[in-house]
């Protein structure tokens, strides 16, 4: 991960904190079936914690890393979570310390040459690594269409080439393990028209068009996406498939 990307995510850290949905648990109940130790885990890119949260819950300890000092100064906060600012490609950690090495939404802006020897390093033989990652979402038809037309289209442009990556659901990463069999499954919120919102306003291509354009395509966005979503507290459920990669084995 570069400086540029820990740039790109150091801006609006504290509403990607409170902005960001959490991960569910059987996502953290299906990797704690897979390792054989529950001692040390490294979430690395923990950005503000959210999967860490989950990890903590099965790990005696969670290291969470960051690249943007700003991120981690927001992060959500747990006994047995250690933050510390650090690139994903060389970190301080000993060799064979983890049991788990996890990546949330974040394994796209890796230099994967530099990041899988690290990985391997810090990685106990019989550890597990694990990366997951969410896209696009649904909420209504209606409402779908008006994010479509009114963000999704406006954006298109700002959106960095690595995200395609996330698009394809790591189809095109090179993995260096076998791969083990993931679960199918999805991320659900529910949210009100401004939390919705304000999800939004976290995807770096929004930021990076409203640095170009200003605020009025997002400003006009949520009156016509409000005309569908009804009365603004009003909470809806919004779902996204969730990509989950898991390997051992290197």
């Amino acid at each position: 991960m570069t400086i540029q990307t820990a740039t790109l995510f150091a801006d609006k850290s504290d509403l990607y904190a409170s902005a960001r949905p959490q991960y569910p648990s059987a996502l953290f109940t299906f990797i704690s079936d897979l390792v054989k130790n529950y001692d040390q885990a490294w979430d690395c890119a923990t950005g503000n914690g959210q999967a860490a949260i989950g990890l903590a819950q099965k790990f005696k300890t969670v290291q969470a890393t960051d690249i943007s000092p700003q991120q981690v100064a927001n992060s959500l906060l747990k006994s047995n979570i250690h933050y510390s600012v650090s690139p994903a490609e060389q970190t301080t950690f000993t060799n064979n310390q983890f049991d788990l090495v996890s990546v949330a939404q974040a394994l796209h802006w890796f230099d994967f040459e530099k990041f899988w020897p690290e990985v391997n390093r810090v990685l106990k033989p019989d550890g597990l690594f694990v990366t997951f990652a969410y896209a696009w979402f649904t909420v209504s038809q209606t409402i779908d269409l008006a994010v479509e037309k009114y963000i999704k289209h406006v954006i298109a442009p700002y959106w960095p080439v690595n995200n395609q990556l996330v698009w394809n659901h790591y189809q095109d990463v090179d993995f260096p393990f076998v791969k083990l069999k993931t679960p199918e499954l999805t991320l659900q919120n529910h949210w009100d028209l401004q939390q919705f919102m304000d999800y939004m306003h976290t995807w770096s291509a929004t930021r990076r068009c409203i640095e170009a354009k200003g605020m009025d395509f997002f400003e006009q966005a949520k009156i016509q996406i409000g005309n569908q979503w009804g009365p603004p507290k009003k909470k809806r459920l919004v779902i996204s498939p969730l990509t989950v990669i898991a390997g051992k084995n290197w």
